[in-house]
């Protein structure tokens, strides 16, 4: 499956300049873009590969993009003032980029090279902590964390995304405009990486609040990334109530439902959808069973009103279930077969 949740995402990205990129686009020769971002201050030229390199990908032109960028890399790393550390922070975006490229290719041994090379050149200098470094070495950590997890190496993602999620909190404090919404997404991907729902849910508690700080700004600067937050932890909600964790699923749906309003102020389908879900849930949890007979018939006068036919009639059943005494065979079985 194309990852599609990588740090060139939209929703990953400032945001603030729409002709980032053009100048790579229009540059007649290789030769005339490696200038271009030589000359270029480091944020604006990583802004400038990263928007390139995103919009690629929209455009399914991501192989194009690779090509050029690698060519790139290549003219830099020959240049007289290759040595010039301005330089050598240039050719480590170019590496951090075509990672993420090489990723949402699926082309997880190529990913994996360019992540080693760009993490080696980081290493020269472990000492640094200026923002260059730090959001370099955020995103590189987002985007490996998703390649070992799909190689299945969870354990390392896992380290990985917390460490990622640590260093973007801690850019984001100081320049929240640029680096919130990359914060957001981070957190989008925690369900997507970590397989230990402890640890998931101990990194979800841990950063919930810087998250809350920046949501407004998010949902009114890159409403991508609150829309993939809220599908990653609805996601994550429907899992853990197919498990019969109904309690922590309605913990990931309350949630979602409230960045989801964030972004979608008036009821929609996909808020009713969220709202099904949660008012499912309650009815499993002791002491909650009203709160979600009550949302449930709420939402039942919205779906109506939404003219949801399929949700209308999913609330039905639900309540109908809910009103049926359901045969406890768990509790059946433990009375013949007492321990």
């Amino acid at each position: 499956m194309k990852n599609d949740n990588t740090s060139l995402s939209p929703g990953f990205l400032p945001g603030d300049s729409t002709d980032a990129g053009r100048r790579i686009v229009e540059a007649a020769t290789v030769e005339e873009a490696a200038e271009h971002l030589r000359d270029a201050r480091f944020d604006t030229a990583h802004d400038e590969m990263r928007r390139y390199a995103s919009d690629a990908i929209i455009a399914g032109n991501a192989p194009h993009a690779t090509d050029a960028l690698t060519a790139i890399d290549a003219v830099m790393a020959i240049a007289p003032d290759a040595d010039n550390p301005d330089i050598a922070d240039k050719r480590t975006a170019i590496k951090q980029v075509l990672t993420a490229l090489h990723l949402s290719q699926n082309r997880h041994a190529e990913a994996m090279q360019t992540a080693a090379d760009a993490l080696n050149m980081l290493a020269a200098n472990p000492k640094r902590r200026d923002e260059a470094f730090l959001s370099m070495l955020a995103a590189l950590l987002h985007d490996v964390a998703l390649l070992h997890s799909a190689r299945g190496e969870y354990r390392q993602a896992e380290r990985e995304v917390e460490k990622s999620m640590k260093i973007l909190e801690r850019l984001a404090r100081t320049e929240p405009d640029r680096y919130a919404s990359a914060l957001v997404m981070a957190q989008a991907s925690v369900t997507q990486v970590m397989h230990s729902r402890l640890k998931q849910a101990n990194l979800l508690a841990h950063t919930q609040a810087a998250v809350e700080t920046y949501m407004a700004l998010v949902a009114a600067k890159a409403p991508d990334a609150t829309d993939r937050l809220v599908d990653s932890l609805a996601e994550e909600g429907r899992t853990l109530a197919r498990m019969d964790k109904h309690r922590q699923a309605v913990q990931y749906y309350t949630r979602a439902l409230k960045y989801l309003v964030g972004i979608e102020p008036e009821m929609t389908l996909r808020q009713l959808t969220l709202s099904i879900d949660l008012g499912e849930s309650l009815l499993y949890i002791k002491g909650q069973r009203e709160k979600g007979v009550h949302l449930l018939n709420t939402m039942l006068h919205k779906a109506t009103r939404l003219g949801a036919d399929e949700e209308h009639r999913r609330i039905v059943e639900v309540l109908l279930n809910a009103n049926t005494r359901r045969l406890d065979i768990l509790g059946l079985w433990h009375k013949l077969f007492p321990r």
